[in-house]
């Protein structure tokens, strides 16, 4: 375990890696990815897809 003095260090260092990252990459990268966060709920219209992108030619 690391010890508390190293802990400033530690957070200096990774705040260069995402400065670095960020410089590099622009500030795109999310803090969490899609996995640590909560899915979203499902649809309750197993169709919304297809309406929602329907050609415009198919309009009612």
């Amino acid at each position: 375990m690391s010890e508390p003095d190293e802990q400033p260090t530690v957070d200096r260092a990774r705040a260069a890696a995402r400065a670095e990252l960020d410089k590099v990459f622009g500030e795109v990268l999310p803090q969490a990815s899609s996995d640590e966060r909560a899915p979203e709920p499902a649809e309750s219209n197993p169709d919304a897809w297809y309406l929602d992108n329907r050609p415009p030619h198919h309009d009612r």
